[in-house]
């Protein structure tokens, strides 16, 4: 498969391809994860200055209208030069599910700040031993007033200590794993009785331990209606970690060639032992097979097609055994050093190790593909 972009396809591509070449090399995102926040403002103002920020949303809240193209386009490039700035945390899961299940009065009052970088997001919804299950939620919200008050924990919330406004699923009636009575909610991090223990990832972002003890909230869509949203959520947010994951293996691939042409072993460059030869090539077509499945789920996703979440998590699936084939060999053949920290190698192996558990590893999702398969 081989999508043809668009003109504006092809102009967003070329913006973001030249601002992160001149702005966000391998040397200057060390430098942004060495740093005491863990990411760049000043970058995220960029992105935002150049419309990346609004790319995905409709005309009718302020964006460019660009959908999960416009998202598989920023994500391919911002896989490629392992940003960390928290895009699908603030823009493809926050974002998106303030545009479709939020009032009018969030829409119009949440999402332009989003567009314009003044405010980021992150989403609250894993849970200890919840293993991947959008409806296994033991935090409670009970109405006070005019609003609703959260209780309970929430673990690993990745970007949180970033945030400035979380996305929280809390029980709103029924038992802790039941389908039905889990409801969203929109936090301010800074609100009394909520804390933080924030902790870095093993790909050098930050992520938190969250604490809400009778913390106020503000209900976002239809009360006990959360598991359907977070559920088309989790698919637009596999179609755009898929979109990241084929970047970064497209680097994996094209770092690992280079260095077979130049180390030198027994008197000849190891990119002339047939042995090696052969793993590279199942290296690529293994690239291949990843870019094609990403770019049908990604029009699937654009299309509103039906059966699209079982399809997000064939792609999950498959992507994420593909990208710990080609992070595991591009290691192994660069030996010792392809760990190390000065080697943007070890880098993209640790971002594709996180990728595949994000919304649930490839062996959950070929068990869940394999269900929906069945039901089908």
């Amino acid at each position: 498969m081989d999508i043809q972009f668009t003109e504006e396809q092809e102009l967003l591509r070329s913006s973001v391809q030249r601002l992160l070449r001149d702005q966000y090399d391998f040397d200057a995102r060390r430098r942004i994860l060495a740093s005491e926040e863990g990411y760049s403002r000043e970058q995220w103002r960029a992105f935002a200055e150049l419309g990346l920020l609004g790319a995905p949303f409709s005309e009718e809240v302020g964006g460019l209208g660009g959908g999960p193209m416009s998202t598989m386009i920023i994500m391919q490039e911002f896989g490629r030069h392992l940003v960390v700035e928290p895009f699908v945390e603030t823009v493809v899961l926050a974002g998106g599910l303030l545009e479709r299940t939020g009032s009018a009065e969030q829409k119009h009052g949440f999402i332009p700040d989003i567009i314009a970088g003044t405010t980021t997001w992150a989403l609250a919804w894993t849970e200890k031993n919840s293993r991947f299950d959008l409806a296994n939620v033991t935090t409670t919200a009970r109405r006070e007033g005019n609003g609703y008050v959260l209780t309970g924990q929430k673990t690993a919330v990745v970007a949180a200590p970033w945030a400035d406004y979380l996305i929280v699923s809390a029980r709103t009636s029924g038992q802790q794993r039941d389908r039905g009575g889990v409801s969203l909610f929109v936090v301010d991090r800074r609100a009394a009785n909520l804390t933080l223990q924030s902790f870095r990832t093993i790909d050098g972002r930050r992520a938190a331990e969250i604490s809400l003890r009778g913390v106020a909230g503000q209900l976002l869509g239809e009360e006990g209606e959360g598991v359907a949203a977070l559920e088309a959520c989790r698919d637009r947010a596999i179609g755009a970690l898929c979109a990241e994951a084929v970047g970064a293996l497209a680097e994996l691939n094209a770092a690992t060639l280079d260095y077979s042409k130049t180390r030198k072993q027994f008197g000849t460059t190891i990119g002339s032992f047939q042995v090696l030869q052969h793993r590279m090539v199942d290296m690529f077509i293994a690239h291949q097979e990843a870019l094609s499945l990403m770019q049908h789920l990604t029009l699937s996703l654009d299309a509103g097609e039906a059966g699209v979440s079982r399809l997000a998590s064939g792609a999950k699936s498959k992507i994420g055994y593909a990208g710990k084939f080609i992070a595991d060999q591009a290691v192994q053949l660069h030996g010792g050093m392809g760990m190390t920290d000065e080697l943007n190698v070890g880098h993209y192996f640790k971002r594709i190790s996180s990728i595949n558990i994000q919304f649930g590893d490839p062996a959950f999702h070929l068990l869940r593909y394999a269900q929906l398969d069945a039901a089908a």
